[in-house]
C-alpha cells in the first residue's frame, strides 16, 4: 500500500483501542457491582427491588455495549468509507496529476514546437533578408553599371557632338576665309580696274591739260574730290535710316594723301559719324602729284550722301 494508504489506515486502531478499554471498564464495573460468590443476604421487606435494580443496570450495560458495538461498526464503516474516499481522492489526484503532467508535457511539446517554428521562421526570415540584400546588392551593382554605361554613352555622345561642332566651325571658318579671300580678290580686282579706269581717265585728261592748265587744275581738283569721295564711300557703312541725309566734312590732306585733320562742317550726326569712320578706315586718300593741283585740294570740303 502507498504512503497515503498507510496514513489512512492508522486512525482505525484508535477506535478499537477505545472499544477494548470501554469493554474492560464495563466488565470491571459489573464485577464490582455484582458479587456472584457470596450468598444473598436476607433482605427486609421493602428491599427486594435491589436485585431488580441490579438486573436493570446489567441490561442497560448490555444495551450500552450494543450501542458501542453499533457505533464501532458505524465508525469502522465510516472509516472504511473514509478510506475508500481517500483512496478515490488519491486516485483522482493521481489521475489529475498525471493528466496535468500530460497537459504540461503537451504544452512543453507545443512550446518546443512553437520555438522550433519560430526558429524556422526566423531562419527563413534571415535567409529571405540575406536573399533580399543580395538581390538589392545585385540591383545596386546593375544600376551602377547602367549608370556608368549611360555616363560613358553620354560622354561619347558629347565628344561626338563636340567633334562635329568643331568640324562644323572649322568648315564654317574655312568657308568664311575662302569667301573673305574671294572678296578681297574681287575688291582688289575692282580696285585695280578702277585704278586702271582712273589711270585711263587721267591719261585722257592729261591730253587736254596742255590747252588750259588752269582749267585742268580745277578739273583735277574736282576729279580728285570725286576719287576721294569714292574712296571714302567704299568704307562707308550705310543704313536705310541715312536715306536722303548728308554730311559736309573739311579735310586737311598731306601730299601723300594722309588725312592730317578732319572736321565736320554740317550734316546729319549719324551720317557724319559714319563718314568720319569711313575716312579713318580709308587711310591715305587719292591726291594729285601735281604741286599746283595739290595746293588747290590740300584743304578740301566734301559733301557725302549715302547711295540709298
Amino acid at each position: 500500500m502507498s504512503k497515503k494508504g498507510n496514513e489512512a489506515a492508522r486512525p482505525l486502531g484508535l477506535p478499537l483501542t477505545i472499544s477494548v478499554i470501554l469493554h474492560a471498564g464495563l466488565l470491571g464495573l459489573l464485577a464490582v457491582s455484582v458479587d456472584f460468590s457470596s450468598k444473598p443476604k436476607p433482605q427486609p421487606q421493602g428491599i427486594a427491588p435491589v436485585v431488580e435494580a441490579v438486573a436493570v443496570d446489567k441490561a442497560q450495560v448490555e444495551q450500552h455495549v450494543e450501542r458501542i458495538r453499533a457505533q464501532e461498526a458505524a465508525a469502522r464503516e465510516a472509516e472504511r468509507q473514509r478510506q475508500a474516499d481517500l483512496e478515490r481522492q488519491a486516485k483522482e489526484a493521481e489521475r489529475k496529476r498525471q493528466a496535468e503532467q500530460e497537459r504540461l508535457r503537451k504544452l512543453e511539446q507545443e512550446r518546443q514546437q512553437r520555438q522550433a517554428d519560430i526558429q524556422k521562421a526566423e531562419e527563413a526570415a534571415k535567409q529571405a533578408k540575406i536573399k533580399q540584400q543580395q538581390e538589392e546588392e545585385r540591383a545596386r551593382q546593375a544600376a551602377e553599371q547602367r549608370a556608368r554605361e549611360e555616363q560613358a554613352r553620354q560622354e561619347a555622345e558629347r565628344k561626338r557632338k563636340a567633334e562635329e561642332e568643331a568640324a562644323r566651325k572649322a568648315e564654317a571658318e574655312r568657308k568664311r576665309k575662302e569667301e573673305e579671300r574671294k572678296r578681297r580678290e574681287a575688291e582688289e580686282a575692282a580696285r585695280k580696274a578702277r585704278e586702271a579706269d582712273l589711270a585711263a581717265q587721267m591719261a585722257a585728261e592729261q591730253e587736254q591739260l596742255a590747252a588750259a592748265r588752269q582749267q585742268q587744275v580745277l578739273s583735277e581738283v574736282d576729279r580728285y574730290s570725286v576719287l576721294i569721295q569714292q574712296a571714302i564711300k567704299r568704307n562707308l557703312r550705310e543704313d536705310r535710316s541715312m536715306r536722303g541725309k548728308e554730311c559736309r566734312v573739311r579735310l586737311s590732306l598731306a601730299p601723300d594723301g594722309f588725312v592730317i585733320s578732319q572736321r565736320v562742317v554740317s550734316g546729319d550726326p549719324q551720317v557724319c559719324r559714319a563718314t568720319e569712320a569711313a575716312i579713318r578706315a580709308a587711310g591715305n586718300l587719292p591726291v594729285s602729284p601735281e604741286p599746283d593741283v595739290y595746293q588747290q585740294m590740300k584743304d578740301l570740303t566734301i559733301t557725302f550722301k549715302p547711295d540709298l
